[in-house]
């Protein structure tokens, strides 16, 4: 059915991370559908420096993630997203890595070898002191700051509204909505104290991370003990794009349930002198520090949640301790939510595939 057949559907996304601004993209392109998209959140492309968000502070390459080994569906976003940013990616965006370990664990959970480009195993010559094995591929790398300003400035030029609000509680959208709108919920952390959502499934992933300028980093490198995360995370991720020549993304730390956003200096060293162990130019005269980073991962007991819920508003605590909004919203309707949060670290390498996934749902609940 072409889109001009029918009116416009009002479509309100909450959050402006990668996550909401690739569901917005997609819904924004649909051929089918005519949505009326309002994008509604408290930060936005442009608050680089908001810790009350992760989208700028992701390393943005993509990297295995053990859920992919037993997801088959977070295998399919997976791959869904790493196709589509290959595709449009130009050969800077498009990254030779390295995956190192001390042992030969990481063998073991090569799950996604026919996922990335040009999967291979090392040689001995080519695995560096002290690791004892390596696997080489082609990667997707892209650079928060630019990429989220390219989608911000695409979804403008499609006619999608962004609208800078706190929202607090579900009842709060309600104006937005309409009789016959669309929710999606891409809150990340916050669907955890969201009214309405209050998932307590949710827990943060504190991430550290230094950007460095130097010359001579050209390849995604990381470690890893076999196919989990250890706290310490040892990773250097060069930056593309014009707006950061030459720069790279040293990680880090995976603190889970770490709520703590200040800076630790005597982490950052760490991070640093293990990234100079991969990376010895590091050392070298003319590497300069950039910035120092702290962000909180959005994770999930249980996994990202995707799915659409059909909820009444306004909503009605029975301890009756639901925010009051004004007599004008105290009218009963019933509104479809679209959820999708909860990608942990993975939120840019799983942000196509969660897109399409949710445009087919609020597709199902027109």
């Amino acid at each position: 059915m072409s889109s001009d057949s029918k009116s416009p559907v009002p479509l309100v996304i909450l959050g402006a991370g990668v996550i909401g601004l690739t569901i917005a993209y997609i819904a924004a392109c649909d051929s089918d559908v005519a949505f009326d998209i309002t994008i509604v959140a408290r930060d936005m492309p442009g608050d680089w420096h908001s810790q009350a968000w992760a989208s700028p502070f992701a390393g943005a390459s993509w990297s295995p993630h053990p859920l992919g080994a037993t997801d088959e569906r977070v295998r399919r976003w997976e791959q869904i997203t790493f196709d589509r940013l290959w595709e449009m990616a130009p050969s800077g965006l498009r990254s030779p890595s390295k995956i190192l370990g001390e042992t030969d664990g990481i063998l073991s959970t090569t799950w996604w070898k026919d996922l990335v480009r040009d999967f291979r195993l090392l040689s001995e010559s080519e695995v560096p002191v002290p690791y004892k094995v390596g696997i080489a591929f082609n990667t997707v790398t892209v650079n928060p700051v630019e990429y989220l300003s390219w989608l911000r400035s695409e979804l403008e030029s499609r006619g999608v509204v962004f609208r800078r609000q706190y929202i607090r509680s579900l009842n709060e959208v309600k104006p937005f909505v309409g009789k016959a709108g669309l929710l999606v919920n891409a809150t990340s952390l916050g669907s955890r104290s969201l009214i309405g959502v209050e998932d307590r499934a949710m827990y943060p992933i504190r991430g550290q991370s230094i950007i460095v300028e130097r010359t001579g980093l050209q390849e995604f490198v990381t470690v890893r003990s076999g196919g989990g995360l250890s706290e310490q995370v040892t990773s250097i991720t060069p930056r593309p794009g014009l707006t950061q020549p030459n720069t790279a993304f040293l990680n880090g730390t995976h603190q889970v349930g770490n709520w703590d956003t200040s800076l630790d200096m005597s982490v950052a060293k760490g991070i640093f002198e293990r990234c100079s162990t991969l990376a010895p130019c590091l050392k070298d005269e003319g590497t300069k520090i950039l910035m120092h980073n702290v962000g909180l991962r959005p994770d999930r007991k249980g996994g990202p949640r995707v799915e659409a819920e059909r909820i009444s508003l306004p909503i009605i605590r029975s301890d009756g301790l639901t925010p009051h909004l004004g007599e004008d919203a105290e009218e009963q309707q019933n509104i479809t939510v679209i959820h999708a949060y909860g990608m942990g670290a993975a939120g840019y390498q799983r942000s196509w595939g969660v897109a399409i996934e949710v445009l087919s749902l609020l597709k199902e609940n027109m």
